[in-house]
Parts: structure tokens; C-alpha cells; sequence
């Protein structure tokens, strides 16, 4: 199920489901742990004898957020119980405290008991077993611990009442549920400590006037130790949860409108959606550095593993979007992180960058193995490698804070250049085998060449800024000979376009992938050939013909019968699933090829193609339907946000140039639009 609200500051995520369940409590780093490990923990109302989880059929709900903010904005409607809520949810944005409000309103001409009911279903460090939850009466607050992690659970109702009643139980163990069972009748065993596999829930009740409304606050902190837990705790009884929501509310609104462009001739629902995305892709990132590509518990369903990872593609890629839109602050701690995973010389040189990373740094799960054909083969995709140091050059090109790359040179931009320019084919110059950007396949990938195309390159001009000369003649011609390799060998005339891959055999001789694969934009997305080459034009305009989705949804696939969460035998009309970011690439290369602004109506129709297909609360999945629409895969995913931000950018950015005086483009060929 994909997650709708996203609520976190750096150093705790929490997720809500479509249904306004909460899903994910990441803490003390986004994408671990994930204390609740995709469970839910629910909340419940209690009135006139009657007991409704909210995440129960019979609520009317719209799920949305405060504008420009990461406050939820949450409106539930029940007419049998003749209740509605408002709630607001957020992650204070210097502390890690959860915060929630819940007005309640009554809609019947009678006073009325209110209860709430918050449950707990921890699996504290994503382990099930060892925890502890306990009522504290002097603190009047409710503990979940084990090893050096502590949630403390609080809440008050309108009146400044604190909890009501509480149970700590047993779950997952027989036929033990958990204390959610108990809270089913509105009524709490007061149960005041239980060890193991446990839960818990807590009450608050309030009386509500006839046709009239009260307000709930419930929050958690959480910390590594219990006195700074408590504190914390002490920190929103002092200064108000409502206070600290304001201040929470503050920040993100100042926060995201620093990034304020001219937004052109679009919409204010686009300008709004690239305020939301930057707001998502926040969410996503942890205060160390690392970018994560998604945090959706619900994602280990489909092999036993999460998108909980730090993928250096995915990460430069979003780096990039987070510069373009002024947020230099973030990137380069994402770089410094970079900096951080370059190995040590052993039987492989330096300079490389591996397949995936936890946010603190350490080696992520993989399936890439370390030998093929009975030989030790490093398992790479070589170009993680090379698109975090071209990312790095367009931050220096921005920032030209020369003193970050400095520091960087000999850490990460020296070796990594390195081992690109000896990780090659000699014969052809191309790059040596290594895994594609889709973890698939391995080969020589168009792909993948022109990513270390880019970073030699980068590499290049690195090596000039800190005159480093035998360094940057080599990177130099190394990068002119793998272009030149390029347009020899990945260029195939018989299919009058680039293929996808190469596969090189031991005796000398290669084979062709000619599969259409939308990660052929890579040609000119980094820069090694221009848009209007036409090269680039004939390879774009048949991943145009035949990924574009050929039914009401539209959209591009990644590649020709995509088998990840294929929903279609189809393959002629539906070669795979829309994916935002397939999608996104098209309107790219249309606006890198805009020579008027009449040119950018077709891009601009794929940004609100784009934001027709979110979620109502602004999220985008991976990819959707390509029948219903309905999200497919993690959600929220980051790349998909970042993309949109970059899309976005080069569209206002391309509108200035185009609108000014000296700014028109010389005409180029008419481009292919994808069939109906």
C-alpha cells in the first residue's frame, strides 16, 4: 500500500497509508530503523458505546497537506457516528518528537464522551522480540524501549487532561493479538508493563458539546536514552504541542519557498507541485548525508527487502534537482557521504562505488555476485561511480566553493577518475562490463558509457581547477576516445539508433541488445552529445514510438516487456508500466530541442501528465497502472520528485531563454509525438 503522508525532518520518518493508518516510524535515521517494521499502529475513536478504527470503511477521508508545509492536513467524516475530524501530523523540525492534533467535531444536537485510542505495534531496531513498554505514573507517560532507542507516548485532551487509561500487553505470540484488541470496547486493562513481542495503546477522553468541536494533542519522542526521551517529553508540555506545531509549520514554509523561481506559464498547481516534491524528497533524506530512494515498509513484499537504501545513481541524480533548486546545504553532505564509501585498495583498485548503502554508511544488500565465469569480477554499476562526480562538478560549477572540492580531490575525485579511466575495454575504449542502472543486466551499456563519458569529463576539469596536468590530459583523452567508441560500436546503423547494450565474449567478438530502453537518454542527458544531434534524434524518437503507453493512461515504460510488476501481456500496446521518470526524460529532450515557446507545449503536458497522476496527497509512486492509474511499487519514490523538480527547472529555465531578447534557438526537425 503506498504511502500517502510522509511526515520527518532528517532524523525520524513517520508514514501514514492511504487509509491514514501510520505504516513507518523511521528513527534515529531515515530508512533505519523502521521501528514498526510496516505495521500498523492504529487509532481509534470511542463514542456513545461505539468503536471505529479510523483506517475502518464508513470514514469519508481526504488526505492532504497544509500548503508548503510537512503538516498533514487530514479530513475524516463519519455519518453514522455523525463525527468529523480534522488532524494535523508533523515531525517537529529540530527535535525528534512526532506531533499530532485531532479536532474532533459532534454534528448530533447532544454532549457526547469522546475517546481516543492510540496504539503501538513497535518492533523496536525492526526486531519484534526484547521490547519492553511500561506506564510511568510520576511522568504520566508511556515507555517503549530496548538497547539505546526510547519512545515515550503522551497526550492531552482539550480540558489539559492527560491519559485516560493504558494497557501494555503481549502480541504476536498464539493467539495474542495485541492490546488493539483490548481497545475494541473504548475500555483499557491498565495492564502497566509487559516484555517480549509487545504493544500497547493509550486513551484520552474529552466530553463534546452538542454541534460542537474539541481538541486532542497526542505526541512521541524519541531518543537514545530514557532522560533525553523524557526531556523531550518535558519540552511539549512546556511549550505547547500546538506551539510547536506552529513553529513546525513556519519552517517548511520558509524553508521551501527560498526555492522560488519564475514559475513562467505554468500553472499554479505545477508551481505548487514542485514546492511539494521538494517538501517530499526532504522526507526521504537522512541528516548524514545519505539520499534514500524510498521508505515504504510495505515495498519487502516483493523480495524480502526495502528501497530503504542509499543508491549513488539515485542519490547524484537527486543531488542534482536539489542544486538546481538553491539547496546546496543538503548535496553536500550528501557528496561528503560519497566521500566516506570509497574502498581501500585490495585485490580491485580504489575509486569505485558499490551497488547500494544503509544511511550510516555501511554496505547494503546485493545480488550482484563477486565472480563470473569463474573469474573474481567486481560487482558494480559503474555508473554510481560516475554520475556522483559529475553531479559533484555541476555543484562546484554552481556554488564554486572551492574549498568543499578540495577537501574532496584526494578523498573521492582523484580515485574515482582513476579507476574510470582503468575500469576500460582497451580494444574500443568503451567502459568494462558492469550492471545496468535497472540492476538487471550486465554488459557495455549505452547507459553506462555516457555516465563515465560525463564523469571523465568532470574528472577533466577537476583536474585543471587543482592543476593536477597528467591527470587531466589523460581524462581528457580518455573521454574523447570513449565518445568517439560510442558512436563506433553503441551506435548501430542497422537499427539507425543506439543500442541498449554490448555484450563482449572472450574471444574478441560482441553481441547487440537491441531492446528499446528508455534509459537511452542518456546519450544527451549528461551532456556527451547534444539533443539535436541525429543520433540522438532518431534513438529518442523510437523510444517515443514504442515505450509510450497506448492507452488513456499514457506515459513511457522503461523498456519492452518490463516484466516489475507487469500487469500486461499487451506488450505491443503496453510494453511495461508508466514510470514517472521514464516520462519525465521524453519532456527533457523536447525541452533541451525547444526553439520556441510554442515548442514547450508537449513538455509542459507531460509536468501536468505528472501531477494528474499523483496521489491526491502529492506523492508519485515508481510507476502506475497502465489501465486504472493507481500507483504501483514504493511510494513515495524520491528519484520520481527529484525529477519532477529538474523537469520543471528546465522547462522555466528554457522559457527565460526563449522569451528573451537574444534568446531564440535555431530551428531544428520536426519531433515525433508518441501515437494515440
Amino acid at each position: 500500500m503506498p504511502r500517502d503522508l510522509p511526515v520527518g525532518n532528517g532524523s525520524m520518518l513517520v508514514n501514514f497509508d492511504a487509509a491514514y493508518c501510520l505504516r513507518d516510524f523511521y528513527f534515529p535515521r531515515v530508512g533505519r530503523d523502521n521501528n514498526t517494521i510496516g505495521h500498523p499502529c492504529r487509532t481509534g475513536i470511542w463514542v456513545d458505546g461505539r468503536f471505529s478504527w479510523l483506517h475502518d470503511d464508513g470514514w469519508e477521508r481526504r488526505l492532504r497537506y497544509e500548503p508548503d508545509t510537512l503538516v498533514t492536513d487530514v479530513h475524516l467524516h463519519h455519518p453514522g457516528l455523525g463525527l468529523s475530524i480534522i488532524c494535523h501530523d508533523a515531525v517537529h523540525h529540530l527535535h525528534t518528537i512526532f506531533l499530532r492534533s485531532l479536532e474532533v467535531r459532534n454534528h448530533w444536537n447532544s454532549e457526547r464522551e469522546i475517546r481516543l485510542l492510540f496504539c503501538h505495534d513497535f518492533h523496536i531496531h525492526e526486531i519484534a522480540d526484547g521490547d519492553t513498554a511500561y506506564y510511568e505514573p510520576v511522568n504520566d507517560f508511556l515507555v517503549h524501549y530496548k538497547w539505546k532507542r526510547y519512545f515515550v507516548i503522551n497526550g492531552r485532551a482539550a480540558d489539559g487532561s492527560g491519559i485516560f487509561q493504558y494497557a501494555t500487553g503481549t502480541k504476536e505470540s498464539g493467539p495474542l493479538e495485541g492490546t488493539w484488541r483490548d481497545a475494541e470496547d473504548g475500555e483499557l486493562s491498565m495492564n502497566p508493563i509487559a516484555q517480549g513481542s509487545v504493544d500497547s495503546t493509550i486513551s484520552l477522553r474529552q466530553r463534546v458539546p452538542a454541534r460542537g468541536a474539541v481538541s486532542f494533542h497526542y505526541w512521541i519522542s524519541a531518543e537514545r536514552g530514557y532522560f533525553e526521551a523524557r526531556d523531550l517529553d518535558l519540552l511539549v508540555r512546556r511549550s505547547g504541542p500546538a506551539a510547536l506545531l506552529d513553529e513546525t509549520r513556519a519552517y517548511w514554509r520558509e524553508w521551501v519557498r527560498a526555492s522560488n523561481p519564475d514559475f513562467a506559464d505554468l500553472s499554479p498547481a505545477l508551481a505548487d507541485f514542485y514546492r511539494r516534491s521538494l517538501l517530499i524528497v526532504r522526507t526521504q533524506i537522512d541528516n548524514g548525508g545519505a539520499i534514500i530512494a524510498a521508505n515504504d515498509g510495505d515495498s519487502a513484499a516483493f523480495n524480502r527487502d526495502t528501497y530503504s537504501y542509499m543508491w549513488p545513481r539515485d542519490g547524484a541524480l537527486v543531488a542534482r534537482a536539489l542544486d538546481m533548486a538553491g539547496y546546496h546545504d543538503l548535496t553536500r553532505r550528501f557528496f561528503t557521504f560519497c566521500a566516506s564509501l570509497m574502498p581501500k585498495p585490495t585485490y580491485y583498485p580504489e575509486g569505485y562505488l558499490l551497488h547500494k548503502y544503509n544511511p550510516d554508511g555501511s554496505l547494503g544488500s546485493s545480488w550482484h555476485p563477486w565472480i563470473r565465469d569463474g573469474l573474481p569480477a567486481l560487482p558494480i554499476q559503474e555508473d554510481e561511480t560516475a554520475l556522483v562526480l559529475w553531479a559533484l562538478w555541476e555543484h562546484y560549477n554552481q556554488t564554486r566553493d572551492r574549498a568543499f572540492v578540495a577537501d574532496l580531490y584526494p578523498r573521492m575525485i582523484r580515485p574515482a577518475t582513476k579507476f574510470m579511466l582503468t575500469y576500460r575495454h582497451e580494444p574500443t575504449g568503451l567502459p568494462l562490463e558492469s550492471y545496468d542502472l535497472w540492476e538487471e543486466r550486465y554488459g557495455v551499456l549505452t547507459f553506462t558509457t555516457a555516465a563515465v563519458c560525463a564523469g571523465l569529463r568532470a574528472g577533466a576539469r577537476f583536474a585543471r581547477l587543482f592543476r593536477d596536468k597528467a591527470l587531466e590530459h589523460s581524462c581528457a583523452e580518455g573521454y574523447e576516445r570513449m565518445r568517439s567508441a560510442m558512436l563506433e560500436h553503441l551506435y548501430r546503423p542497422e537499427l539507425n539508433r543506439f543500442a541498449r547494450m554490448l555484450d563482449l565474449h572472450r574471444d574478441g567478438s560482441h553481441s547487440v541488445d537491441p531492446c528499446l530502453d528508455s534509459s537511452l537518454y542518456g546519450i544527451f542527458a549528461f551532456g556527451v552529445f547534444p539533443a539535436d544531434q541525429p543520433e540522438v534524434i532518431s534513438t529518442m524518437q523510437a523510444l517515443i514510438d514504442r515505450l509510450w503507453i497506448k492507452t488513456p493512461i499514457g506515459g513511457i515504460a522503461r523498456y519492452e516487456n518490463d516484466y516489475y510488476y507487469q500487469v500486461s501481456q499487451d506488450i505491443e500496446r503496453v510494453p511495461g508500466n508508466p514510470w514517472f521518470i521514464c516520462t519525465l526524460w521524453v519532456a527533457q529532450w523536447w525541452i533541451a530541442l525547444a526553439r520556441s515557446v510554442d515548442d514547450l507545449r508537449r513538455p509542459r503536458e507531460i509536468l501536468e501528465w505528472v501531477v494528474e497522476h499523483a496521489l491526491p496527497s502529492g506523492v508519485l509512486a515508481e510507476q502506475v497502472h497502465p489501465y486504472s492509474g493507481v500507483p504501483l511499487s514504493v511510494s513515495p519514490l524520491t528519484w520520481s520528485h527529484a525529477t519532477f523538480v529538474e523537469t520543471l527547472l528546465k522547462y522555466v529555465n528554457t522559457y527565460a531563454v526563449l522569451t528573451s531578447s537574444r534568446g531564440r534557438r535555431r530551428a531544428q526537425p520536426v519531433v515525433a509525438e508518441p501515437a494515440a
